[in-house]
């Protein structure tokens, strides 16, 4: 019998005697205590097992077998006795005694097979890292198959020259990086980044992630740090690329005895291995992280990761050039605007817009057109930002209908109040597969840097459903439809205060800092929500003095559902 069938065996054999235990207690038939000592006194009970079980058995006159509570006192052996009641005594119940045997026989062979297959599971971790040879290939892009992060890719051209050429870099004494460190938002083209330099310098890549070497077997990350560093130093001029360093870098516990720790030891492998390269030998260890800040100070200096290369969220230039690069491969229209596309798609990062025009030709696809319009792209667009629309909206009762479209038109109305540079693009009431009611999209202007103003705007947006609410339906009818909005400005508005440095009262600290020294926050925390109910009071006041508009939005929702740029600009104008 093969091992794998053994174990459900074995449990629902244990399984079965529990509940054939459990049905044995429940069929036999148990009376009180009185009533057997009744039994006794009338000689109605010919014989007693007793044991030291909770209870025992007896024999009646008539055949009957029942149970009744053991006494356990001294004298009950004698009384039973004086009754002329045949006493039996008895250890463990059979039945009993063969459940247990099986349940701590079963239990030990279970400890003993785990024990031993987590020694053969060692074995095959330890077998397994020589399949680490099999990691190395040559990358067939370039920094031509990259679009945007401009600056990432000049700083990495330089790696290239290096890897090259490293005996030009001894004549003048330079030392070659050992390490870059690629950090930035998810999503941005940091693996990317890293594959097209490999095939820029024509030298095989040896990708891995931070979580390929944290074991639960001691020693196992440290072997697979070495035996990875030892197949690059066999192949000569070569990337090692390692994906979530934050993994196995995380920050060590200070002064704290860690050291024997697995994650630390991995670590320790990791410096050790990255000091002990010789000068020059034209092998670059390059890291990607979102997380920057949990990182190891030992990792961050000079000798382990030299570089350290912010890899940003791309500009409108850089989106409009990831567009086309990945629109190249795919039949779109040319009636696409991809400037006006990249407009639209502030805060996208490169993964994201791939997935953007991917979700556009699966719909496409699914409507069986020859090209990609921008009517599918927009689809696609509002699927990726708040899903797809709710078919079946019967449930939908006329009082949601309005609530929710007042608390959009609120938005809507606070965006093109508060500044001529914010973009309504649409304004919708239909509820969505991301359980939103509706939406109202903005676009901010693009701009390198954010304003105390435009961030007190933002606010004064997000708190402009609730305060619609509010001034239409009264305080006692607000909704739970503003909670993702109430998050939104309560993060912008701790980021003002504790990060920024953009509140007189509250001055320059940096809230983060403070939370890492365990420093109390109470000031901060009370300083955000005066903030916050200063600005609801003022959107609710500006909404007061454009009540009209509000309403002429909100009935223009209830009447089409969805409103377009041109037509909001126009009902807001009038």
């Amino acid at each position: 019998m093969k091992k794998k069938y053994l174990y459900p065996i074995i449990i629902l054999a244990l399984i079965g005697l529990s509940i054939l235990a459990y049905n044995m207690k429940n069929n036999k038939e148990e009376i009180p205590y009185p009533a057997f000592l009744k039994l006794a006194e009338e000689g109605e009970v010919v014989e007693v097992n007793l044991s030291d079980s909770p209870q025992f058995k007896a024999e009646l006159k008539d055949g009957r077998t029942i149970y009744t509570d053991n006494p356990r006192t001294e004298d009950f052996k004698k009384e039973l006795l004086l009754y002329g009641i045949n006493v039996k005594e008895e250890g463990i119940g059979i039945n009993e005694l063969v459940i247990f045997l099986v349940l701590v026989s079963g239990l030990v062979y279970l400890l003993f097979h785990f024990k031993s297959n987590m020694g053969k599971e060692a074995e095959r971790e330890m077998s397994n890292l020589s399949q680490i040879e099999d990691l190395d290939y040559k990358p067939n892009i370039t920094f031509d198959h990259v679009a945007g992060n401009q600056e990432a890719k000049e700083a990495l051209m330089e790696m290239v020259d290096f890897i090259q050429n490293p005996d030009i870099y001894n004549k003048y004494g330079a030392r070659l990086p050992r390490g870059v460190l690629l950090y930035g938002p998810p999503g941005t083209g940091k693996t990317l980044l890293a594959k097209a330099l490999a095939g820029e310098a024509g030298v095989p890549i040896y990708p891995v992630s931070g979580s390929d070497f944290v074991q639960i077997y001691a020693g196992l990350g440290a072997s697979r740090i070495r035996s990875l560093f030892k197949k690059a130093k066999e192949a000569g001029k070569s990337v090692i690329f390692i994906d979530e360093i934050d993994a196995l870098g995380k920050k060590r516990k200070g002064s704290q005895a860690t050291g024997s720790e697995e994650g630390d030891r991995t670590l320790n492998a990791l410096l050790a291995e990255m000091s002990g390269f010789k000068e020059n030998e034209g092998i670059i260890v390059i890291a990607a992280t979102n997380r920057i800040d949990v990182l190891d100070e030992a990792l961050l200096r000079p000798g382990r990761f030299d570089r350290q290369i912010e890899v940003q969220l791309p500009d409108i230039k850089a989106r409009e050039q990831i567009l086309r690069l990945h629109a190249k491969n795919k039949p779109v229209s040319q009636e696409v605007d991809f400037r006006k596309l990249a407009e639209e798609t502030v805060y996208f990062s490169g993964a994201q817009l791939e997935n953007l025009l991917n979700e556009a030709a699966m719909i496409a696809v699914k409507e069986k057109e020859q090209l990609i319009t921008e009517e599918h792209i927009n689809k696609a667009y509002l699927k990726v930002l708040v899903g797809d629309e709710k078919k079946d909206r019967s449930s939908l009762t006329h009082k949601d209908r309005e609530i929710t479209a007042y608390h959009e038109a609120g938005h809507a109305l606070v965006a093109k109040l508060v500044s001529q540079d914010i973009r309504v693009t649409k304004v919708s009431i239909i509820p969505s597969t991301k359980g939103m009611g509706g939406f109202s999209l903005n676009i901010s202007p693009n701009s390198m840097y954010k304003s105390k103003k435009d961030i007190i705007n933002d606010i004064k947006i997000a708190l402009g459903g609730r305060a619609a609410e509010e001034l239409v339906f009264g305080e006692d009818h607000i909704t739970t439809g503003a909670s993702s909005d109430l998050q939104k400005a309560t993060e912008m508005v701790l980021s003002l205060i504790g990060i920024y440095g953009m509140d007189k009262e509250s001055g320059l600290l940096n809230y983060k800092v403070l939370l890492s020294m365990d420093a109390k926050l109470d000031n901060i925390t009370e300083r955000a929500r005066e903030i916050l109910d200063k600005m609801y009071d003022e959107t609710k006041n500006i909404l007061l003095a454009s009540r009209e508009k509000l309403d002429v939005l909100a009935k223009a929702l209830l009447d089409k559902e969805v409103l377009e740029e041109i037509e909001i600009d126009k009902l807001v104008s009038q």
